[in-house]
This record gives C-alpha cells, sequence and structure tokens, in this order.
C-alpha cells in the first residue's frame, strides 16, 4: 500500500505534538494540561489508524481479483479487525 501525503503530514503533526508533551513534561506543567495533550494526540493516532485502515479497505476492495481468494465480507472483517485491535 501506497501512504499519500495527508497521512504522512498527520503523522509529522503528531510527532510534533509528542514532542510539545515532553516540553512541558521538561517545563513541570500541570498534570491537567499534559494529560490534555496526550489525550488530543491520542485521539489523533485513532483518526489516522482509521484512515490508514479505510484507504487499505477501498483499495483492497477495489484490486479484489478472480484469482484472490479472499471475499469482499473478509476483506471487511479483517479492516474490523484491525481497527478493534488498535484499540
Amino acid at each position: 500500500m501506497e501512504y499519500d501525503d495527508k497521512v504522512k503530514n498527520r503523522l509529522k503533526r503528531l510527532e510534533g505534538q509528542i514532542k510539545g508533551v515532553l516540553r512541558m513534561m521538561e517545563e513541570g506543567k500541570d498534570c491537567k494540561e499534559v494529560i490534555t495533550q496526550l489525550s488530543a494526540s491520542r485521539s489523533a493516532i485513532d483518526r489516522t489508524i482509521g484512515v490508514v485502515v479505510s484507504s487499505n479497505l477501498i483499495a483492497c476492495m477495489e484490486n479484489l481479483d478472480e484469482a484472490d481468494d479472499r471475499t469482499h465480507e473478509s476483506i471487511i472483517n479483517e479492516a474490523v479487525d484491525l481497527l478493534v485491535k488498535s484499540r
């Protein structure tokens, strides 16, 4: 699978967010502020996982050929399993 620039940019923003959390910790910021930023980072990671899984699902469905043993249902189940495991 090829990952488009939008997904890569999401991860770069996340990288900056995590660095910001580390900086907050080094500066001794309040626990509540740190947790708020960590929660935002986790939400961004969850959304990125969703984008990657859905993009892959679409690509798999479009590229399914007769030689492939998998069915649409099995591909969807695999995508759902990936989302469940990510939590």
